[in-house]
């Protein structure tokens, strides 16, 4: 396994993060998406790197250049995305990842406002009740009264490791995304590029994501020397970054003690890119069972949480199109904080660690250029 690089990427203006809706129309309006897919990082990064060795873009794009990491377009080489977070910088120095709560984390407040989380279980329905739902149990939410949900929270790097753990953030370990950017509305207008001039009626508003000072991402990757200091140009508009070296070790849980209790979660901290929808890689079903067998680890599938499935595209500016660039193939996706328990599992703490570290794709690899680009990466926590 090579060593991962871990960097730090601030951006220096805002930024227009495009999810997957269509906007331009007369009256549309243009969503951000925070934080972006891996692939925006991947492919600032990989820009960059083509950059600094001199290598000939057109040439590259066509697939007539090779580079010794990146490969080519269609045959990506060593190069991969194997983190991607959002992050922001201490006043001590360090680096704290941030994330969004997955989908079996449920954060309500009270009257005063004061946050409180909570954990959904595995619950098997009661006798009566039915579900559309495949496996054997639910995640259940036991709530003694009832409360309202809560938006707009990130766990801090501790809450992160006690979910991990199997334990439940507390409130002082919740981050509002107030803290942590604003939302700046834009007002954009479609140009004719016959006359040269503003279309009449072809107003559109669209939202650029503005990040609080010493805010930024966090990215790891493996199996290439990405720059250690500089500049990149981040998204579709090509807006500054500044890119550094940093040191930071992901918090995990206690491998040998998931093993030895021989259950765990499985939560998705990039979206994944499943042959079966919302089933990951490794899973095939036998009778009523979902068996997971995957790089050494297998267990049986007995529960899952996933929030409403997105899909991911983007562009291809490598295309051979006459319009030098196209869309990438749509992919419905299972997205990120997507959490799977699974029980009666068999593996060793190595297999699991070489697991995470490969991320939820097969030997074959499904689609190499996506994995290269950051997507099914997932961690593993305490049942």
């Amino acid at each position: 396994m090579t060593a991962v690089e871990a960097r730090f990427i601030e951006p220096l203006d805002v930024m227009i993060l495009r999810g997957n809706k269509l906007f331009g129309e007369p009256g549309s309006y243009g969503e951000a998406l925070i934080p972006p897919w891996p692939s925006v990082i991947a492919g600032a990064i990989r820009s960059r790197m083509l950059v600094d060795d001199h290598v000939d873009m057109a040439a590259f794009a066509q697939g007539h250049v090779d580079h010794p990491s990146l490969g080519s377009p269609t045959n990506p080489g060593s190069f991969t995305l194997c983190g991607f977070y959002l992050a922001r910088r201490l006043a001590d120095g360090r680096t704290e990842l941030l994330v969004a709560p997955p989908a079996d984390i449920a954060i309500v407040e009270d009257e005063a406002g004061r946050p409180r989380v909570q954990r959904a279980q595995p619950r098997a329905l009661a006798t009566g009740l039915s579900s559309s739902a495949p496996l054997p149990r639910h995640p259940v939410l036991a709530e003694t009264q009832r409360a309202k949900p809560a938006g707009g929270y990130w766990l801090s790097e501790p809450g992160w490791k006690r979910y991990l753990q199997g334990g439940v953030p507390t409130a002082q370990e919740l981050v509002k995304s107030s803290e942590l950017w604003r939302i700046d509305e834009r007002v954009g207008v479609g140009l004719s590029s016959e006359h040269r001039r503003a279309e009449d009626g072809q107003l559109f508003s669209l939202q650029a994501i503005a990040l609080r000072p010493g805010i930024g991402f966090l990215a790891t990757i493996s199996g290439a020397m990405p720059p250690q200091k500089g500049l990149l140009r981040l998204g579709g508009d090509g807006r500054g970054a500044a890119i550094r070296v940093i040191t930071h070790t992901h918090p995990q849980a206690d491998f040998a003690a998931i093993c030895k209790a021989g259950c765990c979660r499985m939560i998705l901290t990039t979206p994944g890119l499943f042959a079966q929808g919302w089933l990951p890689h490794g899973i095939r079903r036998e009778g009523d069972d979902y068996r997971f067998d995957l790089e050494g680890v297998r267990g049986r599938l007995v529960c899952a949480a996933l929030p409403r499935s997105e899909i991911i595209s983007g562009w291809d500016l490598a295309s051979k199109s006459p319009s030098k660039g196209a869309p990438k193939p749509a992919h419905r996706a299972a997205p990120t904080g997507s959490v799977y328990w699974l029980e009666d599992l068999e593996a060793t703490p190595q297999a699991l660690e070489k697991l995470v570290k490969r991320g939820l794709w097969s030997d074959t690899c499904e689609n190499p250029a996506r994995r290269a680009e950051g997507f099914n990466r997932f961690a593993i926590a305490v049942y």
